[in-house]
């Protein structure tokens, strides 16, 4: 044994590096084989049992031959002779992982390749392989069921690559172990070989990839039917063993993911990768099993995942969406789920689901006994629960003709949300204004955050669309418009609040529009269509804003300030005042002392504004004519997929803002001369001698308009730079159409 682990140590130096090696193929496979060390051979020497069972006949290796290849220092602490048969077997596992995978790797050696497909071949030809290392999985041994289990399911897809023809043996072991569950244990194992062959299928970049998985699920489409009904049909809690069902749940919900990932990118329709979207309800019936928290925010996620198309995202090198051409079947799917998941919450699922205990914390749940764990709720389910409804109620209208149920599904769901968030956000949401919901809830997360934007704009869109077409009168109209505010999916507080959190700080939203992590170019895109044709709810609603604030900033300045002021701060009070009651008056008749209820914020949102004048002519959408908001979407997603196809430009960019000493080319200060002629009125300020300059104490409509011109101004010099990742000349344009509508406005004045 001690020149067999040997050799070995020496094989697995010069495979770890991709060499080639010096001997004959031949000669390595005794060394390779865990039969011969897994049955009667724990004690003899290499030398003992070549000659006991020998290779397709042929003599020992020379040991010369042996010797020339340079001995690794890759071991142990035990004496040489001392090694023990499972210590032989973990090193030969894991020379043939380290083989299969140099050998599948395009950097690697074509000569090396050669050699290694070689040995791996007459290997598999030359020994029952396949049902050694299933054999391994009833052993008692962790980690040599885990290597062995890693190994095989490397050898079943350099078969399949190969196009060898899979053991008949291991499909009937998988086949058998599936469809015993929960009987049987060993099913777990075939789990994660299926798992793991799925995964590499996915990160492969061959082009017959398709072929391959749907050769490879041919066997096993119906057996994991069978399965999925058998696992989520358990009793939980009846279980005196609630570790095996936990680690079937992990085990299959990560196979499930990957079986979802091909239906959405490879367009198979096997009944294994659709059966998630077919019985979803055995899914989400585990999110209120008295499972662990961790249980349940992985099936969460991974019902968001889903319903984002973000399923095998890892796989793909990016987090946005693929852009793929339409497919009625995945739409009806995805139309399936959403039903599915606003049934169960219509059924109860938000009052029966637990967001307390120990929150979630980088590197584990635990903290460290000296610190306390401050309480709280776990965000990371609040914000996938909250994800799921938003999405599933815009998948749900995308495919909904009739508006008053959408208006009685958006009353139902969201006061059902809103009721659900209310009593874990500290402090409480504002009453008078509940659209804070999303910048609150998605504060940590912002690819989150912008999806749930997204889709509560998504949501506005195909609603307004449906009104305009289907009622004639405009109270109706009003009427619903209220309601946007009181369930807290109006797009212009959204926005608002958006730009508020990062403080119209323009360099966020530049990184936003860089980077291909979010979908924020998309969302983005079709908010400011929406703000061109609706300016004057936006510049209302921003009104608002600026009387809110204002009470604020009173009530503050009245508990700090004295109550005597100079003759100057005075007269500025008194002219502020007068810019307040005219605000106020313009917003509704009889300004609410205290803004506390829907009602009252229903009123003064109905008030009247300036209308900006008709624009001289439409904004360019993304290479498409009209106003179609679908036309705009796709190319905007075509164009977020752009980001990440321009890696060399973006990293041009990263790398002169990193190094330039030119801090003024790619700053984000607007230029010399004022894009935005300053606010007429400036209300609500703090009291000084000086009028503010500080860009804070203006109206939120000015910020907006600022904050968008220095966004344009970065943009546009990093264009001319031939930095930006892509072309956004058509952003640009909406931009500056923004900016006219608002001088517009002000002009009017």
């Amino acid at each position: 044994m001690k020149a067999c682990f040997e050799v070995l140590e020496q094989l697995y130096k010069k495979v770890l590096l991709g060499a080639t090696l010096e001997n004959e193929s031949h000669d390595y496979i005794f060394y390779l084989n865990p039969a011969f060390w897994g049955q009667d051979c724990p004690t003899a020497t290499a030398s003992e049992c070549f000659h006991r069972h020998g290779v397709q006949g042929r003599p020992q290796p020379p040991r010369a031959k042996s010797a020339a290849i340079p001995v690794a220092s890759v071991c142990l602490e035990r004496p040489s002779g001392m090694r023990s048969a499972r210590e032989v077997m973990l090193l030969q596992l894991t020379v043939l992982k380290v083989m299969v995978t140099r050998l599948l790797s395009a950097e690697t050696d074509s000569h090396a390749k050669a050699t290694y497909r070689d040995i791996i071949r007459i290997l598999l030809k030359s020994s029952d392989i396949d049902s050694t290392l299933t054999c391994m999985f009833q052993n008692s041994d962790k980690l040599l069921c885990h290597m062995a289990a890693k190994c095989l399911a490397l050898l079943l897809y350099f078969q399949m690559r190969e196009e060898i023809a899979l053991s008949s043996s291991w499909i009937a072991f998988c086949q058998t172990n599936l469809s015993e569950y929960p009987e049987n244990e060993k099913a777990v194992y075939c789990l994660w070989t299926l798992t793991f062959i799925i995964k590499e299928i996915l990160k492969d970049t061959c082009s017959q990839k398709a072929e391959i998985l749907k050769q490879f699920l041919t066997p096993f489409d119906t057996v994991l039917e069978v399965f999925y009904n058998s696992l989520f049909s358990q009793h939980f809690e009846s279980c005196q063993d609630t570790s095996k069902i936990i680690n079937s749940l992990i085990g299959f919900l990560e196979l499930l993911e990957f079986l979802t990932a091909s239906r959405i990118h490879l367009k198979l329709h096997f009944t294994c990768q659709r059966i998630f979207f077919l019985k979803p309800s055995c899914v989400l019936g585990v999110v209120t099993w008295p499972v662990q928290a961790f249980v349940k925010r992985q099936f969460i996620i991974f019902i968001k995942k889903c319903l984002l198309w973000k399923v095998g995202e890892d796989l793909r090198g990016g987090s946005g969406p693929a852009l793929m051409p339409p497919d009625q079947h995945l739409d009806a799917d995805m139309l399936a789920l959403a039903e599915a998941v606003l049934h169960a919450v219509d059924v109860g699922l938000l009052r029966t689901l637990s967001v307390h205990g120990k929150p979630p914390c980088f590197g584990g749940e635990e903290v460290h006994p000296a610190r306390e764990r401050v309480p709280g709720a776990d965000h990371v389910i609040l914000r996938a629960a909250s994800l799921l409804i938003i999405k599933s109620l815009e998948i749900k209208f995308q495919n909904c003709v009739s508006a008053n149920e959408m208006k009685v599904d958006l009353q139902n769901f969201m006061a059902e949300l809103l009721t659900f968030l209310k009593p874990h956000l500290q402090p409480p949401l504002q009453s008078h204004n509940p659209c804070e919901w999303i910048s609150r809830v998605f504060i940590e997360q912002d690819d989150d955050m912008l999806e749930a934007a997204r889709a509560s704009l998504g949501i506005y869109l195909k609603l307004i669309g449906e009104c305009k077409a289907t009622e004639s009168l405009t109270q109706e109209t009003e009427t619903w418009k209220h309601h946007t505010h009181e369930y807290g999916y109006n797009p212009h507080c959204v926005f608002v609040f958006l730009l508020k959190n990062i403080g119209f700080d323009p360099s966020v939203l530049l990184d936003f529009l860089i980077s291909s992590e979010t979908c924020f170019l998309e969302y983005f895109v079709r908010y400011l269509k929406l703000l061109q044709k609706d300016w004057t709810n936006f510049f209302t609603i921003c009104k608002y804003f600026d009387v809110t604030e204002s009470k604020n900033n009173r009530s503050i300045c009245a508990r700090s300030r004295p109550t005597e002021l100079s003759p100057s701060a005075a007269l500025r009070r008194h002219r502020n005042a007068r810019a307040s009651a005219s605000w106020a008056s313009d917003a509704s008749a009889k300004p609410p002392s205290q803004p506390g209820t829907c009602r009252e914020t229903s009123a003064m949102l109905q008030a009247e504004s300036p209308s900006p004048p008709r624009a001289s002519q439409s904004l360019v959408d993304y290479e498409s004519s009209g106003d179609s908001e679908v036309e705009g979407t796709d190319q905007c997603s075509a164009n977020s997929i752009q980001v990440s196809l321009h890696q060399e430009p973006r990293k041009k960019f990263q790398d002169t803002v990193g190094t330039s000493g030119d801090k003024t080319e790619l700053s984000l200060e607007p230029p010399s001369r004022p894009l935005v002629p300053k606010q007429p009125h400036t209300p609500f300020s703090a009291d000084s001698d000086t009028a503010p300059d500080d860009v804070s104490e203006v109206g939120m409509s000015y910020r907006t308009l600022r904050c968008f011109q220095e966004l344009q101004g970065a943009v546009d010099r990093l264009q001319k730079k031939n930095l930006f990742p892509y072309n956004p000349t058509a952003l640009l344009k909406l931009l500056k159409h923004i900016e006219a509508i608002y001088n517009e406005s002000m002009d009017a004045l």
